[in-house]
């Protein structure tokens, strides 16, 4: 679900990798209609039963989307990068290289969603 707070931060983003921070978003939030967004630690955050991701702001040479939880997300996801106890970041250069992805970020989603929904139902 697309949030007004975010239109308004993407509205005042100035960075050279805005675009691709925008198509990111947009790819993230068609994935399934239970992906929510805000803004968290002054950034977007998508969010469903807890923090799925959130971009590194800062990042000028492409845009960095933190996974929180990447490193326990079931499946394998070769895009990912990192090799601390949780955390895991895809870095994205273009809107082309966001769209070569696509199919990737939508697995990530729906397997938090499915690993989420498997904590809470006491599985």
């Amino acid at each position: 679900m697309r949030r007004d707070e975010v239109d308004r931060w993407m509205g005042h983003y100035d960075n050279p990798m805005k675009d691709v921070v925008q198509r990111i978003r947009q790819i993230i939030l068609a994935s399934d209609d239970r992906v929510s967004e805000c803004l968290k630690w002054s950034t977007p955050t998508f969010v469903y039963k807890g923090n799925i991701a959130s971009f590194f702001p800062k990042s000028t040479h492409y845009a960095t989307l933190m996974f929180h939880q990447g490193a326990l997300i079931p499946g394998h996801f070769p895009s990912l990068v990192g090799n601390g106890p949780e955390a895991r970041a895809m870095k994205i250069v273009s809107i082309a290289e966001a769209e070569e992805h696509r199919d990737e970020i939508n697995a990530l989603i729906e397997a938090w969603i499915e690993w989420k929904d498997m904590d809470s139902s006491g599985t």
